[in-house]
């Protein structure tokens, strides 16, 4: 009987010591592979828009938060227009070519935060070879349009 026991006793501290060593070294690679981390990078602070104009106050009221997906094939040009909310985005994919009216131009490149222009009238074109891809982001109120269009101004 004693035997037996001393056997289980043996086969027990065997088996916890595998235990202990098998957690020890998963630690271990926990440690030297620890996992991804949630990594925060800001891509854009500022209370101007991309020509150096101060942004208006917000609105009175309750917003209207509207997010948008835009996709500009090569060689694609947007109309004239003006904003009447605040917007700003994130170019995703390609390069993104804003001009103003009074021929101040802004290139946005792929991973590039932009603060649009409000009351100021511009275009967006994509002088590249692929299409662009741009999240804008609109902090408006319902029922303001996102963009008002101006098609007597003629692109060239």
């Amino acid at each position: 009987m004693m035997k037996k026991m001393m056997q289980w006793v043996l086969a027990a501290t065997l088996v916890c010591g595998a235990s202990v060593l098998n957690a020890c070294k998963e630690a271990k690679a926990q440690e030297d592979n620890p996992a991804p981390k949630v990594v925060s990078t800001e891509l854009i602070r500022t209370s101007q828009s991309w020509d150096g104009v101060e942004l208006p106050d917000y609105f009175q009221g309750r917003p209207e938060l509207v997010a948008v997906k835009y996709v500009f094939p090569a060689g694609q040009k947007l109309g004239w227009h003006h904003h009447v909310a605040m917007n700003y985005g994130v170019l995703v994919q390609g390069e993104l070519t804003i001009i103003g009216l009074d021929g101040k131009t802004k290139v946005v490149h792929e991973g590039e935060a932009v603060v649009e222009m409000v009351g100021t009238v511009h275009h967006g074109e994509n002088r590249g070879t692929k299409d662009c891809i741009l999240y804008m982001f609109y902090l408006s109120q319902k029922d303001l349009p996102l963009a008002v269009q101006h098609p007597d101004i003629p692109l060239e």
